[in-house]
This record gives structure tokens, C-alpha cells and sequence, in this order.
């Protein structure tokens, strides 16, 4: 019979030293853990960690392989009142696990009890970890390290994205390996985007609520191993791995000088509410794994059933190990924190947070770009504006403004500037610059472009939530008419509206990011909380792409790129040459006139480009500032034009002019 010796407490998971296998797990409360070894046939060896160091329980395998299947049972009392819920009839994940074999099924053999513990064995149906030791040439691999003020993101998800494009093998169609593939590249570098920012690629499960419509979780943020990539984004081509493939993917973006940001949640778990499954941390240690009420049940700051407590070290470490493991063993370049206010739960919010303040002191992780979504559901969770330092938040504000200003005609112009300006009401504070606003029209959470111009009301019925699902709050205009289907008067506004919103977006101060698909008229059908559709809903569709639009966009990148005011990150001040705020008569904005409906005027940056904005339904005629111009957008195949300083400015429009 096998037996543990004691090994180290540390890192935590399963590694590999080239003689056998050290196992870690963390576990406060525990009065005893077993180890679970399976073989190919699923039958399983039970072995009794030995040693225990403060709260990690650990042991080690001599002889033990790569390949090996495992998975713990946890020992302990069962007090929902205290939220202790050990069962070990339940066979739970290793939470730091670098790979899992098999889904998560609805079976009501995983639930680990209500009032009892329940004593069905999962093991079974459940899941299990498989210990990995996958050495990688990076070669000559660097970080493209791309100043934040250079920086355009496009977020995206790995397999919508590429499922359906013509022109990558099929075998490797909504996998890693289409992220690197060179016609991937190709469009990337055309738009000119730095940084690929993709919806979770880390191993995830479908709610049981789900599985049960005969849907499935498609952007992954229901995530059950976050150390380990998703098996299913793997093209499973001989002798390939999902690490592997990841690896390349990143190697190859690098090459080109593409930066690659992991959307990350930490925020909740897979294990849900108390109906959820017993998968991992409730039955190790949930009362060290999650917020708890003073009855033993789950703090719900999420929506998603449950908030990972993340304020005591073990939690922090448990997170950091995670993080650096993607940064030094895939060399990703940034993460973006799905409801990240609860990073930052003490249980209050707290920018100074245990986990925050490790972030930012970590020689690794200090240079990565870190993003927030700032806001959870909870008691102050909405924090925009409120994070540390290095940190950039995604900014609902400029979203809804520029929405309520090119769609709705509601918003003053002061307020449109001061969005356009990097909104400095928000982030110019404690030495923070204008890349702390990640400027968004559309994510993956919402409208997509063409639906924002299409659609008065969300239309999320194939969710099978009665349409309850989803914001209702959309600030979007469908120009009269329900829907795609359209005469041509309205075809052409929606197209100018999308144009004027993608040119503000691209020309405005801060960071801006493009969802997937934006650029060539993608649409969800109204759907606006498209979470489970694995479908033609959310593949893009490359034979059916606009790509004029994508032309547009692209040259609105390359525009940016020529804008000093817009490259170099500091805030903007009159005065110093960087903008000047103009009417419709090319002379400054006067007080009264900044809090005024007036949909018009003129910004001057660097001096010499010119950005005249009409955001009414009528031509305007517009005065120009003294000097010899030039447009340059709206593109045209001529090249830049002569214009005379009398300028007759189109409904709804952007154009952008430079002086000789």
C-alpha cells in the first residue's frame, strides 16, 4: 500500500519534482484530509496527509507521475450554524489544481447536504485534478510592455471569436491555437488594437439551472479551477495540451507586438448558493473561503450565490500564487478583475486591502496592466474611481454618457467633455492618469454597436428567463425601426451613428476598448445579457463583416496614434497647448454654454487637429478656427482635403481635420 510522506507546505497544489509529488491544501478547521488517487479506471486509493503546517495540510507521493488523477476528501464537523460543512463523502477539487478532467454534471449526488451532510459519494460524477509537469521553450519571448497611454484593447472570447472564421483550419476554429493563427494576427495588426483582453479562459462549469434549459455558461464566469486553462479551448490535436496551446497563442501574439490581458474572477465561486454543488472550497474550508452570514449562510455581494473572502492571508495567497502563476508560466501581460470591489472587502471596501496591497508590492505583478470592474451588487460595492494606484476600472460613465449624448441628445456639453477628457472628475486623484478610465461603448456584458443603434429594448427570451434577465437601462436608439430589418434612410443613420460613436470612442482621452465584432457590425439580435449562447447569437460571423467599417475603424486607430495629446497620458490643461474647447463659431466655450443642451462644438488638440462634433439631426454650419485645414476623417481614398473656414458639419457626425 502507498503511503505520504510528510513533503513541504508549499506552493500550494500538486508539483512535480521529477521523483515524485508534493501535495498541499489549505484547510483551518479540518480535523483530517485524505488524499484521493484514481487510475484509468476511476478506481480509488485513499491516503491520510500526514503532516500538517499551521493551516496546510501536506504530503508526499514517492514515485508519483504526471498524469496522475486526484482529488481530496476533507474531514470535519457539520454546523451550519457555524458554516462548517465538511462531508467526505463529498470528493472535492484542489482549488489550486493546473488541470481537471470532466465536467460538472446536474447530479444530486454532488450537493453536500442542507441540515445533515448528505451521504451520497460524488466521486464518481465528479470531476477530478490531474497533476501536470509541462516544461516550455518561450525561446526568445518578451513582454511587448506597451505604455498604457499607446494602448487599445480589444476584448474578446476565444472561441466566439474564431469559431466561424473561413479562412482558420477547422480544426483549430474556437480554440488557442486560433488566437496565434496568422489570420487572427492579421486582423489585429490591421486594426492597429496592442492588447487582446479575453473573457475567461480558465476551467468553468455550467449552472446547474443551465444544463437543465439545455443551456450552457459561454463566457465562462462561473469558473471552477482558476489556475487551470479550459480544456474545451483546446483544438485536442495530437500531443497537445491546453497549456501548451495557450502558451503558443501568447508567444505568437508577443511576435507581434499584441499584449494578452485574462479577464479573472475572483469574485465567486462554481459552488453557487446553498443549492449549489459541493465542488472544493465549501467542503475544505468554507468559512475561510467565503463571506458567511452570522446564520452560516452565503453573503450574496455577487449575485452569483456566493463572495470569496479574500481579506485573511490565506485568501491573498491563494489569489497571488494564481496570478503569478499566469504572469511567469504563460507570461500573460495583464488581468482584468471581474466585480472586482470584492477584492477589496474587508468586509467593507477598502482600497488599501490585504489583497490589493499585495498586488501592487509583488515584483511580478506590479508591472502587469490590472484592470477592475469597479462595483459587486453589495453594500457600497459601486466604487468607480475609488481604486489604487497602477489600477485601471472599466468606466460605466463614459458608456452612458456617450450613449446619452450621441443617441439620446440628453447630455450637456460640459459633461460630454468632461467624459471625452479621460473623465478627470473620477480618476485625476492621488497621482492617478488618464489610462485609469478604460473607455467602453459596448462589452460583452450589454448591447453590441450595431445593437445599440438597432434595438429600444433588449430581447433576451432564448435565456429562459422571461426576459428579466439583462439591463434595462440601455441608453440605446433603434432610429425608428425594432430591429436589424430597415429601409435605407435608416440604415444610413444607424451606420452614422455607429461611426460617430466609434470615432469618439477611438479619439477620446484615457483607454479605449473594442468589443469583438464592433468593428464589422456584429449583432446579438437584441440580446443583451448573452451569457449562454453558445451559438450564432455570439460567433462572429466573418462572411457577413462589414469591412468598411472595419477600414474606418482601423484608420481612426492609426489616427489616434499620430494625436500627441492622446498618446502621451498626462491630463490636459488650457493653456498648455494639449486642447482648447470651442463652439460652433471656432471661439471658446463660454460658461454658459458648457451646461447647455447645445449638441455642437469643436476640440482643438495639439494644436493642429481639429475635432467638430454635430451630435444634432441636422446639418450645421460651423465657423473653423483661423488656419489652413484639412480633413482627414471621414476617410476618403482622395486623401486629405482643403476645406474653407465656413464648414457645413453633417447630422450626427465626427469629422476630424489637421492644419498644414
Amino acid at each position: 500500500m502507498t503511503e505520504l510522506t510528510p513533503g513541504i507546505a508549499a506552493p500550494l497544489g500538486a508539483h512535480y519534482d521529477g521523483n515524485g509529488i508534493n501535495f498541499t491544501l489549505f484547510s483551518a478547521h479540518a480535523t483530517g484530509v485524505e488524499l484521493c488517487l484514481f487510475d484509468g479506471q476511476q478506481r480509488e486509493v485513499r491516503l491520510p496527509m500526514p503532516a500538517r503546517s499551521g493551516d496546510i495540510w501536506h504530503g508526499y507521493l514517492p514515485g508519483g507521475k504526471p498524469g496522475q488523477r486526484y482529488g481530496y476528501r476533507v474531514h470535519g464537523p457539520f454546523d451550519p450554524a457555524q458554516g462548517l460543512r465538511f462531508n467526505p463523502n463529498k470528493l472535492l477539487l484542489d482549488p489550486a489544481a493546473r488541470a481537471v478532467e470532466g465536467p460538472v454534471a446536474d447530479d444530486l449526488e454532488l450537493h453536500g447536504g442542507y441540515d445533515r451532510p448528505d451521504p451520497q459519494d460524488s466521486a464518481e460524477v465528479m470531476p477530478k485534478c490531474v497533476v501536470i509537469d509541462e516544461a516550455y521553450d518561450w525561446q526568445d519571448d518578451r513582454p511587448p510592455a506597451t505604455p498604457w497611454g499607446k494602448t487599445v484593447i480589444y476584448e474578446a472570447h476565444v472561441r466566439g471569436m474564431t469559431l466561424l472564421h473561413p479562412d482558420i483550419p477547422p480544426v483549430l476554429r474556437g480554440s488557442f491555437a486560433a488566437l496565434g493563427h496568422p489570420v487572427m494576427i492579421a486582423h489585429f495588426k490591421r486594426l492597429g488594437i496592442t492588447a487582446l483582453e479575453l473573457l475567461p479562459v480558465q476551467q468553468h462549469s455550467s449552472e446547474p439551472r443551465l444544463q437543465r434549459l439545455g443551456l450552457i455558461n459561454y463566457w465562462g464566469y462561473n469558473v471552477l479551477a482558476p489556475y487551470a486553462p479550459d480544456n474545451r479551448y483546446c483544438s485536442l490535436r495530437t500531443d497537445m495540451t491546453p497549456l501548451r496551446e495557450f502558451r503558443d497563442a501568447v508567444k505568437a501574439l508577443h511576435k507581434a507586438g499584441i499584449e494578452v490581458i485574462l479577464d479573472v474572477v475572483f469574485n465567486h465561486s462554481a459552488e453557487l448558493d446553498m443549492d449549489g454543488p459541493t465542488l472544493s472550497q465549501r467542503g475544505i474550508d468554507n468559512p475561510g473561503y467565503y463571506w458567511l452570514t452570522p446564520d452560516g449562510g452565503y453573503v450574496n455581494d455577487t449575485g452569483c450565490g456566493n463572495t470569496l473572502r479574500l481579506d485573511k492571508p490565506q485568501g491573498v495567497a491563494w489569489v497571488m500564487e494564481c496570478l503569478r502563476f499566469w504572469v511567469s508560466e504563460c507570461h500573460v501581460d495583464g488581468f482584468r478583475f471581474d466585480l472586482g470591489s470584492v477584492l477589496g472587502r474587508t468586509p467593507a471596501f477598502d482600497r488599501d486591502a490585504p489583497l490589493f496591497q499585495a498586488m501592487l508590492a509583488d515584483d511580478l505583478l506590479s508591472r502587469c496592466k490590472l484592470i477592475a470592474e469597479p462595483w459587486d451588487i453589495g453594500p457600497g460595492g459601486y466604487q468607480v474611481g475609488a481604486f489604487p494606484g497602477r489600477f485601471a476600472e472599466w468606466n460605466d460613465h463614459y458608456r452612458d454618457d456617450m450613449r446619452r449624448f450621441w443617441l439620446q441628445g440628453d447630455l450637456p456639453l460640459g459633461q460630454f467633455a468632461q467624459r471625452f477628457a479621460g473623465s478627470s472628475d473620477l480618476f485625476n486623484q492621488r497621482g492617478r492618469a488618464p489610462y485609469a478610465s478604460i473607455n467602453m461603448l459596448t462589452a460583452h456584458d450589454g448591447f453590441t454597436l450595431q445593437d445599440l443603434v438597432s434595438f429600444n429594448r433588449k430581447h433576451n427570451q432564448l435565456n429562459g428567463e422571461g426576459n428579466r434577465d439583462g439591463s434595462d437601462h440601455n441608453f440605446s436608439y433603434n432610429h425608428g425601426v425594432e430591429g436589424p430589418i430597415a429601409d435605407d434612410a435608416i440604415v444610413q443613420r444607424r451606420r452614422a451613428s455607429r461611426q460617430a460613436l466609434l470615432a469618439t470612442l477611438l479619439l477620446s482621452q484615457g483607454t479605449p476598448m473594442l468589443l469583438a465584432g464592433d468593428e464589422h457590425g456584429h449583432s446579438q439580435q437584441g440580446n443583451n445579457n448573452a451569457y449562454c449562447q453558445d451559438n450564432a447569437i455570439t460567433w462572429l460571423d466573418w462572411a457577413k463583416a462589414d469591412d468598411s467599417l472595419t477600414a474606418y475603424t482601423a484608420a481612426l486607430i492609426h489616427l489616434r496614434r499620430q494625436i500627441p495629446a492622446l498618446q502621451q497620458d498626462r491630463w490636459w490643461q488650457e493653456g498648455d497647448g494639449s486642447v482648447q474647447w470651442l463652439n460652433a463659431q471656432g471661439l471658446p466655450l463660454a460658461a454658459q454654454e458648457w451646461e447647455q443642451g447645445n449638441l455642437q462644438l469643436q476640440i482643438r488638440l495639439s494644436q493642429r487637429w481639429l475635432v467638430v462634433v454635430n451630435a444634432t439631426p441636422q446639418p450645421v454650419e460651423m465657423r473653423l478656427p483661423a488656419g489652413d485645414w484639412q480633413v482627414v476623417a471621414p476617410f476618403t481614398q482622395e486623401g486629405p482635403q482643403a476645406v474653407l473656414p465656413a464648414w457645413n458639419q453633417a447630422a450626427h457626425s465626427i469629422c476630424v481635420l489637421v492644419q498644414k
